[in-house]
């Protein structure tokens, strides 16, 4: 019962927004502000918006329906990645090197534009290869 009572005392505490709070609070391991980890969650979800645009593009002749499915995926996945990106950086109030997660919200938008370019051209794609009747 005390290691809940820990783990809730742990997650009840406040984030602390910099190392050497971090290093005060004795937490070895800065995760980063949460402005940081908002970007980081964007690139990621961008990044994985390329990376399904990408295998769309590959097998869109491969697939029954044209891969029609996965590109919508990949345009939206690359979308809500982009999109965070752009609204991170617009809220954000420094440069780089902040902690306000400037780099992570350029690396999304950047991200999210190319995984949305890519599952467009797999829905364009899978609209050609689709016979016609």
């Amino acid at each position: 019962m005390s290691v809940l009572l820990v783990l809730a005392a742990q997650a009840a505490s406040p984030v602390c927004t910099s190392a050497a709070e971090c290093t005060g609070q004795g937490v070895d391991t800065f995760l980063g502000t949460p402005a940081r980890i908002w970007a980081s969650v964007a690139a990621l979800v961008a990044l994985g918006g390329v990376v399904i645009g990408w295998l769309a593009l590959r097998s869109v002749r491969r697939i029954g329906n044209g891969g029609r499915g996965v590109a919508i995926v990949a345009v939206v996945v690359g979308l809500i990645g982009g999109l965070n990106g752009a609204v991170k950086l617009a809220v954000a109030d420094g440069g780089l090197g902040t902690g306000n997660g400037v780099f992570g919200a350029v690396l999304a938008l950047v991200l999210g534009l190319v995984g949305a370019v890519l599952g467009g051209l797999a829905l364009a794609r899978s609209r050609r290869a689709e016979p016609s009747g």
